[in-house]
Order: C-alpha cells, then structure tokens, then sequence
C-alpha cells in the first residue's frame, strides 16, 4: 500500500501585489495570534491581503488591514474581519526589525500566509523598499523576456 504524500502547500496564500509594488530586503516567517473562527475561515480560503502592512504598537508587532472573512457557521462570538492582528516573533528579531524601519524609506509587508504541518497559521513577512516606477517597468520587462526564453526553450523541444 503506497502513502499519499500531503500537499504542504494546500492553504497557502500570496500578496501577489508585494513583489510588484516592493524590493524585498530581508524575510521572515512569523506566527499570527488568531481566535478559532479566524483559522476556520483562512482553511476555507477567505483572505485577502488587500492593502495591508505590519507596525509597531509599544513594542510588539501588528499587521493591519489583513481580511480575514468571518467564518460562514460561526455564531455571536465570530471575530471581526479586519481587526489587528499580532505578529509573534522573537524579541531580538523585534528589536533587529524596529531598528530597520526607522530609516527613511523601510516598511514592514506581508508576503504570505500558510498553514504549517502542525497546524498552525504563519505569516512571511518582509522588510521591503518601495519601488520606483521605473523600477516596476524593469521588473515587468524581465518577467517578459524569461517568459519569451522559456517559450523558445519549449519550442526548440527542451
């Protein structure tokens, strides 16, 4: 009898948006303190990325605007959807990250949102830069030009 393998990767959920509008500098994989109804409805597929962004409160980390739909079977105590949620990180990661955006120009994204093997909801987070626009347009051209070079790689028969 031959084991299925799980896929690791069955609730994974990108900013699609991060990687266009930001140059990721460093990365980091964060825990995200949820209520029941919130994992519930991240396993059923309802969240969007729309607009949010980490910042510091006192000394802890949150990320705002993160949607997380209310969970469709919950009852009176269903969370609030866009409410702050805080990131779980260590503390020297914290103050190494505090430090960094405090220079001009360094901001705090979301990249990901995953469901780990044992269970629990972890957040890639990145201390990002924002592009210019021509930065943008350089990035679009060699998406293009290694989408062209695969496409020929293909046709040659590779």
């Amino acid at each position: 009898m031959v084991k299925k393998k799980k896929n690791k990767n069955k609730y994974f959920f990108k900013n699609r948006k991060a990687s266009f509008e930001f140059e990721w500098i460093e990365e980091y994989v964060a825990g995200i303190k949820l209520v029941g109804t919130e994992i519930k409805s991240i396993r059923a597929g309802h969240v969007n990325f729309n607009d949010s962004y980490c910042t510091f409160i006192g000394n802890e980390l949150f990320i705002k605007n993160l949607n997380i739909a209310e969970y469709e079977y919950g009852t009176d105590q269903n969370h609030d959807a866009t409410k702050d949620r805080k990131v779980l990180l260590t503390k020297r990661e914290l103050i190494k990250l505090r430090e960094k955006v405090q220079e001009k120009g360094l901001t705090i994204i979301p990249t990901s949102l995953f469901i780990s093997e044992s269970g629990f909801a972890k957040l890639n987070i990145a201390l990002a830069k924002g592009k210019k626009e021509y930065n943008k347009k350089q990035s679009i051209m060699e998406q293009d030009i290694a989408r062209q070079m695969d496409r020929d790689l293909k046709n040659i028969g590779f």
